[in-house]
C-alpha cells in the first residue's frame, strides 16, 4: 500500500487525467457483456423460437437495429480504449520526468558520504530501467488490475442474473487460481529483488570498465574484464531464468483450470439447456462470456510478476527519493549580505571516516590573503582538512568558520560559491573548453574566460586546440595531457573569482617552468583571496605566507619555507630530496 500511496502523491497534478482513463477503462470494460447480451436476444428471438422465421419477416428492422447496436457499441468501445491508453500512456510519462527530476535534484545534493557507498552502476540503473517500471506500473500494471477485476465483477453480476446455480459452477474453481496465486507471489519476490541486485551488478562493472578503459588497456587487461562481465550477464541471465522459469510451476495450474472454465461452461449448461432450466440465447451468452473469467485468471500470474519487478525497483528509487543528506542548510542558517573575505579557522577539530579517524584535534588560522601550503605524507589528512571548509563533509567535533561564522551556519550555496577548488584528479565535462572554463560563471565574457586561462598558462595551448576555445572536450577530458586538464582546471576555478581558493596538487602533473608562471600569475589575482595550496612539491609551497605540515592527522609543524628548512622534520627531508 505504501509504494501506491506514493505514485499516487507523484500523480499530483495529473490525478484528473488518470482519474479519467480508470473510469474509461471501467466503462469498457463493463461494455463487453453488451454482445452477448444482444447475442441471447438474437438467438432466443430470431433463431430458435418457434416463431423465428416469421419474427425476421415481420420484425426486420428490430433485428438490424441490435446487429447495428453491436457494432455501434463495439466502435465506442474501440474508441474509448484508445482514448483510455492515451491517457495512461502520458499520465505515465509525466510521472516518470517527475520522479526522475526529483531523484536527479536529491542525488545532486547528497554529501560525499552518499557516493562512498553508492555504486555509480547501481544510481544509473535507478535512474533508468528502474525508472522504466515506474511507468510501466503507471500505464499498465495498475491499469491491467482493474481492468480484469471490473471485467470479472461484471461478468460475474451478469451471470447471477441469468441463473446463479451456472454462475456458481462456473466460478467453483477460481479458489485454485487464487490460493496458487498467492504461493507464486511468496516465492517470487525476492527472486525479483535478487535479479534487481544482479542487474544492478552488471551495470556497475560496465560503468567502471568503461570509465577505466585506458587502465584497462595499459595492463592488457581486456580479456579479464570481459571473462568478468561475462560472469555478471551469465549471473544476472540466471537470475532472470530462475524468476521466469517460476512462473512456469505455477502456469499448468492455472492454465489448465482457465481452460477448465470452457469445459464446466459446455458441461453444466448443455445439461442446463436439455433440462430446460436456461434458453439457448442464454447458452450463447454464456459462451461468449466464457473468457471474462478465464482471461482475468490468466493475468493474475503477468501481474504478480510485474508488480513484483516494480516492488524491487520502486524500493530502490523510493531509498533515493527520500534520502537525505547530513550536510544540509540548518533552519536559522546565516544569510551573509557581503562578500566573504577569506578568514578561516580550524578549532579542535576532528573528523573520522567511519572509525576510521582521518584528522585529531586541529587547531590552525588562516587569515584573509593569506596563502597557506599544507604538506604531508599520502593519508595524513590534507584534501579532507581543506574538504571541511566547503562542508563537502561535516566535522565530527569541533569547529570551522569562514569570517567568524560557523560554516555550519552559513548557506551552503552562499559558502560554495565562495569556494574555488582545483584538484588533482580532474573531472571535465563533454563541452567546449570554454564551457569548462565557465562552468562556474555561465555569463562569463569570452575575453573573462580568456584571462582566466591565461592565469593558469593555458590559453597558449588551447590557440592550439583544432577549434580553440570552441573545441569539444571528449568524456572526462579524453584527449588532453593531464597537465592540460589540471590547468583548465585551475582557470575554471578561478573564473567564479572566489573568496578562498584550494588548489589540491594542481600543478602536479605540469613542468616546473609553467608551474614557476603559474605561481606568478596567481600572486598577482585582480580579487581579494585566501589560497591554499595542498603540494607535494617544495616548489609550490616555499612562496607561502606560511607552511603546514601534517602527519597521521595531526598539525606536526608550522612556519615559513625558510623556517622548516632550518627545522629537523619532514619538510626538510623533503626539500633535501628534492635539492
Amino acid at each position: 500500500m505504501f509504494l501506491l500511496r506514493w505514485l499516487w502523491s507523484n500523480l499530483s497534478g495529473y490525478r484528473g487525467r488518470y482519474i479519467a482513463a480508470m473510469f474509461l477503462s471501467v466503462i469498457c470494460q463493463s461494455m463487453y457483456i453488451i454482445t452477448p447480451m444482444m447475442s441471447q436476444r438474437i438467438v432466443d428471438t430470431f433463431i430458435v423460437a418457434e416463431n423465428g422465421a416469421e419474427m425476421v419477416r415481420t420484425q426486420p428492422d428490430l433485428l438490424i437495429m441490435m446487429v447495428a447496436a453491436m457494432i455501434g457499441f463495439t466502435f465506442l468501445r474501440t474508441c474509448m480504449t484508445y482514448s483510455a491508453n492515451m491517457l495512461y500512456e502520458s499520465t505515465s510519462q509525466a510521472v516518470m520526468y517527475r520522479v526522475r527530476k526529483k531523484l536527479y535534484d536529491n542525488i545532486n545534493m547528497q554529501d560525499a558520504t552518499f557516493y562512498h557507498t553508492h555504486r555509480t552502476g547501481d544510481i544509473m540503473t535507478r535512474m533508468s530501467g528502474d525508472m522504466d517500471m515506474v511507468r510501466h506500473s503507471v500505464a499498465w500494471i495498475i491499469k491491467n488490475v482493474l481492468e480484469s477485476l471490473v471485467l470479472f465483477i461484471v461478468s460475474i453480476v451478469y451471470f447471477f442474473s441469468m441463473d446463479p446455480i451456472t454462475a456458481l459452477c462456473l466460478i467453483a474453481l477460481t479458489p485454485v487460481i487464487f490460493i496458487a496465486s498467492f504461493i507464486f507471489k511468496r516465492k517470487v519476490r525476492p527472486m525479483y529483488v535478487n535479479l534487481r541486485e544482479k542487474l544492478s551488478q552488471m551495470n556497475t562493472l560496465a560503468e567502471e570498465n568503461i570509465s577505466g578503459n585506458r587502465v584497462v588497456k595499459a595492463f592488457a587487461r581486456e580479456d579479464h574484464e570481459i571473462k568478468r562481465f561475462d560472469e555478471k550477464s551469465r549471473e544476472y541471465s540466471a537470475a532472470n531464468k530462475a524468476a521466469a522459469l517460476k512462473w512456469m510451476d505455477f502456469f499448468p495450474t492455472i492454465e489448465i483450470t482457465a481452460q477448465a472454465l470452457s469445459v464446466v461452461q459446455l458441461v453444466a449448461c448443455g445439461i442446463f439447456v436439455v433440462m430446460g432450466r436456461i434458453t439457448v440465447g442464454e447458452f450463447t451468452a454464456f459462451a461468449g462470456l466464457i473468457w471474462t473469467l478465464a482471461n482475468p485468471m490468466r493475468n493474475i500470474g503477468t501481474i504478480i510478476n510485474d508488480f513484483q519487478r516494480f516492488s524491487a525497483s520502486a524500493n530502490k528509487i523510493i531509498e533515493l527519493y527520500y534520502g537525505r543528506t547530513k550536510v544540509a542548510d540548518r533552519e536559522d542558517a546565516v544569510e551573509l549580505t557581503e562578500r566573504i573575505k577569506g578568514d578561516i579557522e580550524f578549532k579542535n577539530v576532528s573528523f573520522s571516516y567511519g572509525k576510521t579517524r582521518v584528522l585529531h584535534d586541529i587547531n590552525l588560522n588562516i587569515k584573509a590573503g593569506e596563502t597557506v601550503a599544507i604538506m604531508g605524507a599520502t593519508g595524513s589528512g590534507k584534501t579532507t582538512l581543506v574538504e571541511l571548509i566547503s562542508r563537502i563533509y561535516d566535522v565530527e567535533s569541533g569547529q570551522v568558520t569562514v569570517d567568524g561564522h560557523d560554516v555550519r551556519m552559513m548557506r551552503l550555496k552562499q559558502l560554495r560559491e565562495s569556494v574555488g577548488v582545483a584538484t588533482q584528479d580532474v573531472l571535465l565535462y563533454s563541452d567546449t573548453v570554454e564551457g569548462n572554463i565557465a562552468f562556474g560563471n555561465v555569463d562569463m565574457s569570452k575575453d573573462e574566460v580568456t584571462k582566466c586561462a591565461d592565469i593558469a598558462d593555458a590559453g597558449g595551448f588551447i590557440q592550439k586546440l583544432s577549434e580553440g576555445y570552441e573545441t569539444i572536450i571528449g568524456e572526462r577530458g579524453v584527449g588532453l595531457s593531464g597537465g592540460q586538464k589540471q590547468r583548465i582546471a585551475l582557470a575554471r576555478a578561478v573564473a567564479v573569482k572566489p573568496s578562498i581558493l584550494i588548489l589540491d596538487d594542481t600543478t602536479s602533473a605540469v613542468d616546473l617552468e609553467t608551474e614557476t608562471r603559474i605561481q606568478e600569475h596567481l600572486r598577482n589575482l585582480d580579487f581579494n583571496c585566501t589560497k591554499i595550496i595542498i603540494a607535494q612539491r617544495i616548489s609550490s609551497a616555499k612562496d607561502a605566507d606560511k607552511i603546514v605540515i601534517l602527519k597521521d592527522g595531526t598539525i606536526s609543524d608550522i612556519g615559513t619555507h625558510e623556517e622548516l628548512i632550518r627545522r629537523e622534520g619532514y619538510y626538510k627531508e623533503v626539500y633535501e630530496l628534492q635539492r
